[in-house]
């Protein structure tokens, strides 16, 4: 039974990982939000802390194993515990709580300041990463 799990956890992970990627890849095509890179500033970050430059595809790669394992794992033990009553209805919870978690941690951590704002974008930014945070996680439930 958890062979059986684990592999449901890995393939809505990857599904979810790649929607998530479609999605920049789309943003990056049309020209939206062009000063919103959050890779580029994690590759930024991530020099800065190991003081060598990093190539491009790190920050991607990090995304996207974590995407396809580390979240995935945490949405499979969590599921119970969201609220909704499908999948996808979980999902939207995950997604919003990851988002939150996203704008007050991980952002100010990587010098945007809370939710982005510091880009002088206004709400756009903070939306985009809600954006992309519920593609993932609404694909994954």
């Amino acid at each position: 039974m958890t062979g059986h799990w684990i592999w449901k956890v890995v393939v809505a992970g990857f599904c979810g990982s790649a929607a998530h990627t479609l999605l920049m890849y789309l943003k990056w095509r049309t020209g939206l939000l062009p000063a919103f890179q959050p890779y580029d500033n994690l590759q930024a970050a991530l020099g800065h802390m190991i003081g060598a430059k990093v190539h491009p595809a790190i920050p991607w790669a990090l995304s996207f194993l974590n995407g396809s394992t580390v979240f995935g794992f945490c949405f499979g033990r969590f599921y119970a515990w969201l609220p909704g009553e499908s999948g996808a209805a979980k999902g939207v919870a995950f997604g919003v709580l990851g988002w939150a978690v996203m704008g007050l941690v991980f952002f100010p951590l990587l010098g945007l300041g809370l939710f982005a704002l510091d880009l002088g974008l206004g709400i756009w930014p903070a939306l985009f990463s809600l954006a992309m945070l519920l593609t993932y996680s609404v694909i994954l439930g």
